[in-house]
């Protein structure tokens, strides 16, 4: 089922530039979150079938257009119905066959899946409230007392066409998202001007950000990296140019990552001058 992983294409959000997929154009990215890997053992699950649905309907086909051919006497049937049992039996096992596929190979991951992004059973181990802005990504810690502004960084010659574009064209920022792994994260997504959409591929997420409206969902990532995303809601002309960047690492490292900011940010608070965000 591994195999369909790397010729199986990836579902992207119609509105989403497609540069967040520029590394892997007819896969999926590497799944770092049980939710990703649902996802991806869904739709490989999904592909293996509907290809034997495939070929196995249309050698059904093939073999009727021979075996059924004119030339051999064969006439077009006059009934517009079933009449015999063998014809209902064609009829019925297909939708039979069909709703066992859709309800029960398929329903009950998905349904997991669900419970899986909706996780409110325990609580999170990590707060992250996510901001969107035109243009930019606000990222806030509640218990820690950390907010970040995240930008795009990409030059502006790349952008003009002046200097060749770098291999994450359109997708560096000046300060990125730092998560722990192993975590119980819940993240809380809003807006405070149009509807952005936080969107990271990895992960297997991607939820709106709604002005007046607080939306959560909860993912635990299991692998140290950094994650690349866009936002996928056409929210005005710099929409391409709203890229996400999430470096996962471990505890010690983003509790190091915490102190640090808070205490640049005490600095800049008794000089009275605006506080720099920690990368």
């Amino acid at each position: 089922m591994q195999v369909l992983k790397r010729f199986a294409p990836a579902a992207v959000t119609a509105l989403a530039s497609g540069a967040a997929f520029a590394g892997y154009p007819y896969s999926f990215p590497q799944p770092v979150t049980p939710i990703a890997h649902e996802t991806l053992e869904v739709h490989n699950l999904f592909m293996s079938i509907i290809l034997v649905l495939f070929f196995g309907v249309f050698a059904i086909m093939l073999y009727s257009f021979w075996k059924h051919r004119k030339s051999r006497g064969h006439v077009a049937a006059d009934f517009v119905a079933p009449r015999s049992r063998k014809q209902w039996l064609w009829v019925l096992a297909p939708f039979a066959a069909l709703l066992v596929i859709d309800y029960g190979i398929f329903g009950i991951p998905a349904y997991h899946a669900v419970l899986n992004y909706e996780d409110t059973r325990t609580e999170a181990d990590l707060v992250v409230k996510i901001t969107g802005s035109q243009w930019l990504w606000l990222y806030e810690f509640p218990a820690q007392g950390v907010q970040i502004a995240s930008h795009l960084s990409t030059p502006r010659a790349e952008i003009d066409g002046t200097e060749a574009k770098d291999k994450n064209y359109l997708l560096e920022v000046d300060h990125p998202l730092v998560l722990p792994v192993n975590k119980k994260i819940r993240f809380v997504t809003t807006s405070n001007d149009v509807i952005h959409s936080w969107w990271v591929p990895a992960f297997g997420v991607k939820r709106d950000a709604v002005p007046g409206f607080l939306r959560e969902f909860w993912a635990r990532i299991d692998t140290p990296g950094i994650y690349r995303g866009q936002c996928s809601e056409l929210c005005g002309k710099e929409h391409g140019f709203m890229p996400i960047v999430v470096k996962a690492v471990p505890e010690a490292e983003f509790e190091a990552w915490i102190a640090a900011h808070k205490a640049r940010a005490a600095t800049s608070a008794d000089a009275g001058t605006p506080a720099q965000t920690a990368s």
